[in-house]
């Protein structure tokens, strides 16, 4: 469809003025270390303008242009957490933004509290949303959902209201136009957790969660009334609802079966429904009609887009074609799919934004994620498996010092978060910068992590702090009999799960790391559990089952969390470690460092404590994500040498 994407590409646009940081033998760790220069980009509904987010070392910006022509306006957004945009028509975007916050009246810590404005662009005038609406708060609990409607483009938030003192997830119509607010289906039920509105602004379902139970159900609004039209068992959490179907009329939920093998399924009414393939993940939907179109999944390393329409799915392979084996992925796409703006993810060059437009059948880039990684700064990744002491197969990703022969490298291990996450094949911008210090990162699924089937979720189950953590040893192991590490030179570094890894390391794992490195890492497992349950207003809900099923605990006073909590293990420790932490995370508290630091010290350890003042659990300002990346890096340097 395309020629190759060198010759149809248009040369590229600098979207920021901030100076590409100059290289040297050792790249400055600022290029990785800040937050993206691109964080974001969306088109709009006609596909003649983008939406940009851009950032510098200091602030974020937001940028308005026409396609493959001038800035309309750019805005300064300063330091303000701006975690979404989504165009309401062709002059409006609803900016979502999160800040941390003890709101007074409220039981329970400090939360992190999202809020959403409409922004004309037009007008540069700013409205924030859901204020001054009667009992209610001005913060929403879900993703905006835009209908256009009459010809105006209308906002469906999912707000607070309280009844008796209880907040209730309630749905809110927003008229951009007039900015007027009103509240709608008020009192469908108390434990409403999500809801999905229609092309016309009907609300047509509502799911409903019971946190005590552990049980979900899905109501749906059929010839004008609510009725129920599916219930389960759901002690992890609630199901919610995906979206609509293929029709644009049915209800999607994303469900798990007896077995814990995710399935799709459509409803249309009571006892009626479809079920649809499993291997379907990130799903995608027609900006029309809202109609399911089909989903990306990642299977093993390889990221595949499957449609439902033999046509649209001839179009996508063409354009991932077009950038000759890059890993693309769809970022957004005009309201007819003409004009669609990819992430072109380069083994060589890194991550940047393209164009691609259809009609011409044409692509330009737009310009790099990380502005000044360039091919030298870039080292390579490969994908590894290797067998863990019970001969599970374990996968997981090696990058290796770009320029350095193979063998008897320095290692640092960085485990993923969750636990039940994964680290995926791409650029990482945190063992990107490790490697181009001289040091080899292996970066495990180790057994418990998703994308790999429910078995080995499975396996993880009880597993914290056990084999959960030895398949990261046993990774060490295999590099150091192939020769590629030397295996008296490791360090271990982590963030959240992967920061309680760091320290289960020094701990329960011990003669394997010379250091370690726990970023907003779980330490003292009773507490963090307590907490959890402090937060949900003293229930032991979804989230406190999730955490018990890997732990293995019977509850947060179970003994058993004191053989695999770091903090009580602390006079075992014989490595240097280091703690970093944000103050405002509301993920895993900041007394989980220092309940730490306070336990090492006691045993006459060797520690060191930064605190990220006003960061949250997720790295989100530049200054403190670089000022993590570079403490770390001194860090592992001085510890571990790469020389």
């Amino acid at each position: 469809m395309f020629k190759s994407f060198g010759v149809a590409v248009a040369a590229c646009i600098a979207l920021t003025s901030s100076p590409v940081l100059a290289a040297d033998k050792k790249s400055d760790l600022a290029i990785y270390g800040q937050l993206p220069n691109i964080e974001t980009v969306r088109i709009s509904p006609d596909g003649s303008k983008l939406a940009v987010v851009l950032t510098n070392s200091e602030q974020r910006y937001l940028m308005i242009r026409e396609v493959g022509g001038e800035a309309l306006t750019r805005v300064a957004v300063g330091q303000t957490k701006l975690r979404s945009i989504t165009w309401a028509g062709e002059d409006h975007l609803i900016l979502v933004v999160s800040q941390t916050e003890e709101v007074r009246g409220l039981m329970g810590p400090a939360r992190e509290y999202y809020m959403a404005s409409d922004f004309n662009w037009k007008t540069k005038k700013l409205v924030p949303l859901l204020r001054n609406q009667e009992d209610s708060m001005n913060v929403i609990v879900g993703a905006p959902m835009v209908r256009t409607i009459d010809g105006e483009p209308i906002v469906f938030l999912e707000g607070i209201h309280f009844v008796d003192n209880r907040g209730v997830n309630t749905l809110y119509r927003v008229n951009l136009r007039n900015n007027t607010t009103r509240m709608l289906d008020y009192g469908a039920r108390a434990d409403a957790d999500d809801w999905l509105v229609d092309a016309t602004g009907e609300p047509a379902a509502q799911s409903v969660y019971d946190g005590k139970r552990g049980r979900w159900s899905l109501r749906m609004k059929l010839n004008g009334a609510w009725r129920t039209v599916d219930e389960a068992d759901t002690p992890m959490g609630s199901y919610g609802i995906a979206g609509f179907g293929r029709d644009g009329k049915s209800v999607l939920v994303s469900r798990a079966d007896d077995k814990g093998n995710d399935f799709l399924r459509e409803y249309s009414g009571v006892d009626q429904h479809t079920d649809l393939p499993s291997d379907l993940s990130g799903l995608i939907y027609d900006p029309a009609t809202l109609a399911l179109l089909g989903g990306a999944t990642l299977k093993g390393d390889e990221l595949t887009y499957t449609f439902f329409d033999a046509g649209s799915q001839k179009t996508w392979n063409a354009v991932v074609k077009a950038f000759q084996g890059d890993r693309v992925s769809l970022v957004s796409w005009s309201k007819d799919r003409k004009r669609v703006v990819v992430q072109v993810d380069s083994a060589e060059m890194g991550p940047a934004y393209a164009l691609v437009d259809l009609n011409t059948k044409q692509a330009s880039w737009l310009g790099e994620v990380y502005q000044g990684v360039t091919a030298d700064q870039v080292s390579p990744v490969r994908a590894i498996k290797y067998k863990a002491a019970d001969g599970l197969e374990i996968s997981g990703y090696l990058t290796l010092p770009k320029g350095r022969d193979p063998k008897n490298l320095p290692l640092i291990v960085l485990p993923h978060g969750g636990p039940e996450g994964r680290d995926e094949p791409g650029f990482d911008w945190w063992s990107q910068a490790v490697a181009s210090r001289g040091y080899a990162v292996l970066q495990p699924n180790f057994r418990g992590s998703e994308g790999f089937g429910w078995d080995f979720v499975k396996a993880g189950f009880g597993e914290w702090g056990k084999k959960m953590q030895t398949d990261l040893s046993d990774g060490v192991r295999d590099l150091a009999k192939q020769g590629i590490i030397d295996p008296k030179r490791v360090c271990v570094v982590g963030a959240s799960y992967g920061g309680y890894a760091a320290l289960a390391g020094a701990t329960l794992d011990r003669g394997v790391y010379r250091c370690a490195v726990s970023v907003a890492g779980p330490a003292d497992l009773r507490k963090f559990l307590l907490t959890n349950i402090r937060v949900n207003n003293g229930e032991a809900g979804a989230s406190q089952r999730y955490w018990l099923r890997f732990m293995g605990a019977d509850g947060a006073k179970d003994p058993d969390l004191t053989a695999i909590s770091p903090a009580q293990q602390a006079a075992k420790v014989d490595i240097p470690i280091l703690l970093i932490h944000g103050k405002d995370d509301t993920v895993v508290r900041y007394d989980q460092s220092q309940a730490m630091a306070d336990a090492l010290k006691k045993a006459g350890k060797p520690v060191q404590f930064v605190t990220l003042d006003g960061e949250d659990h997720w790295l989100s300002r530049s200054a403190t994500r670089l000022k993590m990346l570079t403490e770390t890096v001194a860090f592992i340097e001085k510890h571990n040498p790469p020389e």
